[in-house]
C-alpha cells in the first residue's frame, strides 16, 4: 500500500510540468502552426499579375512564377527575381481597404 502512495506522490510532483507543457502547446506551438499553414496557402495561391510585398519591403507585380522563384516588376523596365518564400504579403482589395482605413 505504501508503494502505491509513493508512486502517486511522484506523479503529483510531475503534474505542474505536464500542465506547463499543455499551456506552451496552446499558447505557442498551435498558433505558430496555424500561421505557417496560412502562409503556405498564400504562397501556393500566387498568380501572375498579383501585387505583392516582399519581406524586404519591396512592392512589385508578379510577372513570372515557377516552383521556387518569382520575377517581380517593381518599376517600368525593372524586374527582379526572388524566391517565392521572400513574398510576404499579397495586396488585394481587402488589404487596400485596410490601408485606406488607417
Amino acid at each position: 500500500m505504501e508503494e502505491l502512495i509513493n508512486s502517486m506522490g511522484d506523479f503529483g510532483a510531475m503534474w505542474p510540468i505536464l500542465l506547463m507543457m499543455v499551456i506552451f502547446y496552446f499558447l505557442l506551438y498551435r498558433p505558430q502552426k496555424k500561421q505557417q499553414k496560412h502562409r503556405q496557402q498564400m504562397l501556393d495561391s500566387l498568380k501572375k499579375g498579383a501585387k505583392v510585398i516582399t519581406v524586404g519591403g519591396i512592392y512589385g507585380t508578379i510577372e513570372t512564377l515557377d516552383e521556387k522563384t518569382a520575377t517581380l516588376r517593381i518599376s517600368e523596365k525593372v524586374e527582379i527575381k526572388v524566391t517565392r518564400s521572400a513574398i510576404n504579403q499579397v495586396l488585394g482589395k481587402d488589404s487596400e481597404d485596410a490601408e485606406n482605413d488607417k
